[in-house]
Formats: C-alpha cells, structure tokens, sequence
C-alpha cells in the first residue's frame, strides 16, 4: 500500500544528469553567472547557491513537546559542523548552519522549509523530528526538488528521489529482537503507541513480524501525543496479562507512562524502536521503571567503544549541560560527515551531481556506531545493530553488533532509485507500508 513566515535565524559559521527545471534553479543558474567575476581565482568549492559560504539548512524542534530529542540532534549537527569547519570546511568552504526552530509544530516545519529552500537558497536540508513533521515537509521538497536528509528512526517504506533516510527502519530493528523475546519470554503480545503514521505503521510492522514468529498481537492501543495520564490503559494491560509489552511512545507527554506503570505494579518485558535510545527514560526515572526494555538500537550514548567514548566526551565537552546524546543525535552527526564525504568525491555543492553519485555507488562513513553505507537502491543506509536491555538498575548491556542492510523497499515494494541516475521527477516520491 501507498501513502502517498518565520522564526529567528540561528547560524553557525566558522546542473546535471536529471535537468532540475525549476523557477528556483532557474534563477539559481542566472545568478551563478553572474557571480562567475567574483569566485574567479578562488580556491575550494562554492556553494550551489553562489555563495562563499555552504548553505546547511537544519530543522529541528528546539522547543515545545518534542525538544527533549531534538535539542540533542541540534547540538550533534552543531558540534559536526564546528569540527569540520575547525578543520578547513569541506574542501576549504566553510559551512553556515542555517537552523530555525520549529517548535514542535508541523504548520512551522512547512513554512520554514519553504524559507530555507526558496529564500536562502541551501545546498543541503537536514531535519524533522516525527514522521508527521517529515511528511509535512516532503511535498515541498518534493516540489522545489531539493537535496533532503532524514535523520531520524522511523517507520520506514520512503522511496523518493530526493530524500535520503539515515534513520535505523523497522526490518533493522524488530525482526531479530522481537524474535529473541518471544523464545524468551512467550508469544502473546500488548502494543501501545503514538497515534500518528509513526506509531500506526510501525504497530503494522509488529503485527506482520509477529505473525511470521506464531505469535498473537492481543490488542493494540494508539495514543494522541497529548495524552500524559495512562491509568485505564494500564489496568486494561494487566487484565490482558501478555508476556510482552511492545511500547512504541513519543515525547514528553507519553514519558509519564513509565512511572505510572511502576506505580501501578505493572511488571512485564517492554520492546521498543524508540524509547531510551531517543528520550533516555532509562535515566529520567528511578528503577525499576525501565526494567527488561529491549530495544534494537543502531546507537546508544552507552555502547562501550573507544570510537563511540570518544565522541561522547567530545559531545559533552562542547555541550557540558545536556543530559544524553541519543540515537537521532548520532545520526545527525554522521550525516553531517557523511555530506562532508560526497561533496569531497565530487567536488561540487551541485545537488543534481552529488544525488546523481549517491545513485552510483554506496558511500560510506565511520559513525560513532561504526561503518554505516549507503545504499542507493532505496536511499537508507546499513546499520551497526545491537539489542540492548536494561536491567533492575537501569544498567544497559548490549549484543554484539551484527550490520544489517534496509532490505525491505527493495525485496517488498520494488523500491530502486537507481533505475535512473540521479533525481527525476519520473522516479517515485511515495511512502509503503507493509
């Protein structure tokens, strides 16, 4: 199945295969020439824009119900960009972060996308928080064809030519913990989840995954983001009695459900995509609340690595008072760097060229996680995977890491953006579910 102005700047400074036609292009192209008098003689690459400076457009939620994630992703996009310009920029241009806040609103998202690709112009766009925020925006990325990445987890099936997805999706995360837990722990299983296409697709995940296992989804509930009191829900759960907990909630209004479950003597194993890698209720609230959480994770601040250590310590030199970098922090800093690496191997900002060689050929980065690749046919990337559990003491401990590609659009759907070279209005710009 198919589905298918303006806030305060906060910065930081330190054409080709597929033919975009575009107004803004074409304005764009006629303003390059013109600046061909003033970049003459210089070194290192200019902004497609025909700025000294690269244009990185961010979008992230600052403020309200959702900043509890995405102040993280902005501080780790903000430290990427100041390392890298600390270190010369990307082939000596310097990066201007261009991040407005968007305050947890998806009517805000709208009108500040269209203000950083139609008024200031950026090379890049990086950004969105839920699935919501994301699909609010894609029709205008979509429109203006701009160069998008989408950092967080998510629930999968985007096939679009001009986004990429560096999030972990869903064949990443649940198949092979789910798995474990049912031999584990038994094969009757209670969802509860965000009311949104988040939580309702990924609820779909479950119950096809669960089915391949013999298992029993024995209710599903979904929660509006608004809703911060659980007490019917938790009674209803433990008249149901599962022998898993499948908790797919987002936000700080969803949180208060955790303590709420403890309060009530609710003790069951809980599986989540979502929760302590994102909004680290494993340290927001006393134990035992998060006891027996699984989750699959590609990235926890907790991974023992020396490369994962080192990076946290530089997250919490440059940030000393925040309280977790998470897994979307994670993959808003690699993606930064891995932007770093195709403008390097092209050696142009030109977005058709640079969407034109992620088509080509995978690209790779070293992530806190370890090596993530891209992979051109459904644009997402392969991830470093580990279950992680924490125990009576909210203690995590994780598997070894196994890397997993992002099969599904290619083996389920037949998503392959790369049956044409590069970003074409001909190539899907859709969203499949399972």
């Amino acid at each position: 199945m198919k589905l298918d102005e303006f806030g305060t700047n906060q910065s930081v400074s330190n054409q080709s295969d597929s033919g975009r036609s575009t107004r803004r292009t074409f304005l764009k192209s006629a303003g390059a020439a013109g600046a061909i008098a003033l970049t003459a003689g210089c070194s290192g690459i200019t902004g497609s824009s025909g700025s000294e400076m690269l244009k990185m457009g961010v979008l992230e939620d600052q403020s309200g119900n959702l900043a509890l994630n995405g102040i993280q992703k902005y501080h780790a996009q903000k430290l990427a960009v100041e390392e890298i310009n600390a270190d010369g920029g990307i082939d000596g241009q310097e990066i201007e972060m261009i991040a407005p806040d968007t305050q947890s609103d998806n009517q805000r998202y709208q009108e500040l996308a269209r203000r950083l690709i139609n008024e200031d112009d950026v090379d890049i766009l990086f950004g969105a928080q839920t699935s919501a925020s994301r699909e609010a925006i894609r029709p205008i990325i979509d429109e203006n064809q701009q160069f998008y990445i989408y950092t967080n987890q998510y629930e999968g099936g985007v096939c679009d030519t001009y986004t990429w997805c560096t999030g972990a999706v869903p064949e990443q995360q649940i198949s092979p913990v789910l798995e474990s837990l049912v031999d584990e722990y038994g094969e009757n299983i209670y969802t509860i989840a965000a009311d949104y296409n988040f939580g309702q697709i990924t609820a779909s995940w479950y119950r096809q995954i669960a089915d391949e296992l013999g298992a029993n989804i024995m209710n599903e509930e979904f929660i509006p983001l608004d809703v911060s009191q659980f007490g019917s829900t938790i009674n209803r759960i433990q008249e149901a009695d599962p022998d898993l907990l499948v908790t797919l909630l987002v936000g700080n209004n969803h949180a208060s459900f955790y303590n709420q479950k403890n309060a009530a003597g609710l003790d069951v194993p809980m599986n989540t995509t979502v929760n302590m890698a994102q909004g680290y209720e494993h340290l927001r609230f006393d134990p035992p609340a998060l006891t027996d959480m699984f989750v699959g994770v590609n990235y926890m601040q907790e991974i023992p690595t020396e490369q994962n250590r080192d990076f946290v310590d530089r997250f919490y030199e440059r940030w000393p008072d925040a309280n977790y970098v998470g897994q979307m922090a994670q993959n808003s800093y690699f993606s930064t760097y891995l932007y770093k690496n195709l403008v390097e191997k092209v050696g142009t900002t030109d977005q058709d060229e640079l969407m034109a060689e992620l088509d080509r050929e995978p690209l790779t980065v070293e992530a806190p996680e370890g090596t993530v690749t891209t992979d051109p046919e459904t644009h997402h990337v392969t991830h470093q995977i580990r279950r992680a559990r924490a125990d009576e003491n909210h203690e995590i401990s994780f598997s070894e890491p196994t890397e997993v590609d992002p099969y599904w659009l290619s083996e389920g759907p037949g998503c392959d953006l790369t049956e044409t070279i590069g970003a074409s209005e001909d190539e899907p710009m859709t969203q499949y579910t399972p």
